[in-house]
């Protein structure tokens, strides 16, 4: 077998001076399919680690010669803070656990084992290292890529929607963005704009609902001098500013309709007449539009039809957040990440935490899960920070309701992540590799969780 340390995923540090016992939970986490390290001291353990970079776990026992499990857990810790402890205890009490805890353990587990119990634990624990080995490899993404990777998904309903984007992008066609507030859509807008071949061109954008109505006309196609009080100069306006690029039009559906037939105009005849000029100008943009009402309301009552046809050119629906709890779980740890830097200490979620993020149905969607996670940190300086259930409940707008209905009360992460595994395996044609990428997980890890599920 090939040594841990070979291995490109996480791996298990066991220590315990007992051999027999440290052989027999070896045996049975390789089983489950992990890289696992057997160390029979503290000393042991610690030159491990210095010489594993990808040591992500370990489990601990509490009592041993020379450097004790506390003692242990509080220097794997130092060296690597994000470093999950598990205490291996036969004299369990709740002392021991609250001391182990505060200790910066996880958790801990009493001999002799349940090897179910031990099972259910580690594969929680491991969970969130691969999630948070997505996260950083979606960061090192946002570092290299300007387009569409800087938008942080993992479900597969958001990457029909970045196919369809990328598709959208590769033409210079009117593109229409539905989707309720805060799911992202001027960023979508962006990265549509960043992959075209109008890149190096400005994209300029514009919420239609925040305009004065009697200014939006000389907003959008610009004036001439003297047009009206205050025009003490030409002034191109947004589309002209534009030129060559990108216009963003935000809340399409608040456009007033007079100024509807001069936009139609636009995107037929590729020119504008500024208010109070004479002449038509000629211009060169493309369209991206967004609104959070729905296709029917925009056709039927607030566009001219003959506008809606030609800027609905191509259509992308943008999923709420509560229905893609995946998308929950990878945005919150990537916002604690984005946080930790900005603050310069470690921000991370509790378990907790998570959970009642998922059970949450999120009215305000990214923005509102990217703005709950800067109040809590913005009001605290504990380094580290771990954000708990009871630091989101006060912000949560009408508690916590279930993310999915369907899924009934007990909805629950194990839930989500059997469904979210069954969706890869559809999108992938029954590929497991395909799914494995797709849910950004190593392939030994997606048969683990399929035996785990029986799927």
């Amino acid at each position: 077998m090939k040594a841990a340390s070979e291995s490109q995923g996480p791996s298990i540090l066991v220590v315990d001076d007992d051999q027999a016992l440290a052989s027999t939970l070896k045996d049975f986490l390789t089983r489950e399919g992990y890289a696992v390290e057997v160390a029979l001291s503290g000393a042991e353990a610690l030159a491990i680690q210095a010489s594993n970079p990808h040591i992500a776990l370990a489990l601990v026992d509490l009592v041993m010669p020379v450097m004790g499990g506390l003692a242990l857990t509080d220097e794997l810790r130092r060296r690597n803070p994000e470093l999950s402890v598990v205490i291996m205890t036969g004299y369990a009490t709740i002392e021991t656990a609250v001391d182990a805890i505060k200790r910066g353990a996880e958790d801990y587990v009493t001999k002799p084992f349940d090897f179910e119990g031990v099972r259910k634990k580690i594969g929680r624990l491991m969970e969130v290292v691969e999630l948070r080995e997505r996260v950083a490899q979606l960061e090192k993404n946002l570092e290299r890529h300007p387009c569409f990777e800087n938008i942080v998904s993992l479900s597969a309903s958001m990457e029909r929607v970045l196919e369809r984007a990328r598709m959208a992008a590769a033409t210079d066609a009117s593109v229409l963005l539905l989707g309720e507030t805060g799911t992202g859509k001027e960023m979508l807008a962006r990265a549509i704009h960043a992959a075209s071949c109008r890149a190096r061109m400005p994209f300029v954008g514009v919420n239609c609902g925040a305009l004065p109505r009697d200014l939006v006309e000389s907003e959008l196609f610009g004036f001439r001098k003297g047009a009206f009080t205050g025009a003490y100069a030409d002034a191109p306006g947004i589309f002209l500013a534009a030129s060559g690029g990108t216009v963003f039009l935000d809340e399409l559906g608040e456009m007033p309709k007079d100024v509807q037939v001069k936009l139609l105009r636009v995107l037929q005849e590729k020119e504008l007449r500024p208010v109070g000029g004479t002449r038509a100008v000629p211009v060169d943009v493309r369209i991206v539009a967004a609104t959070n009402r729905s296709l029917g309301e925009l056709r039927s009552t607030l566009l001219r039809e003959d506008l809606y046809f030609r800027i609905a050119t191509i259509v992308v629906e943008v999923p709420p957040l509560r229905t893609r709890p995946e998308d929950i779980l990878v945005l919150s740890q990537h916002f604690a990440a984005r946080l930790s830097r900005r603050y310069g200490r470690e921000i991370s979620l509790g378990r907790a935490a998570t959970e009642l993020l998922l059970a949450y149905g999120f009215p305000g969607n990214v923005r509102e899960l990217e703005n709950l996670m800067e109040s809590v940190a913005a009001v605290s300086a504990d380094n580290p920070q771990t954000i708990t259930d009871k630091d989101l409940k006060p912000m949560l707008v009408g508690g916590a309701a279930p993310a999915q209905p369907n899924l009934g009360d007990s909805f629950s992460m194990e839930q989500m992540e059997r469904l979210t595994i069954q969706q890869a395996l559809r999108v992938s044609g029954g590929n497991r590799t395909k799914a494995a990428g797709l849910l950004g997980i190593s392939r030994d890890t997606l048969y683990r969780k399929l035996r785990q599920y029986q799927i």
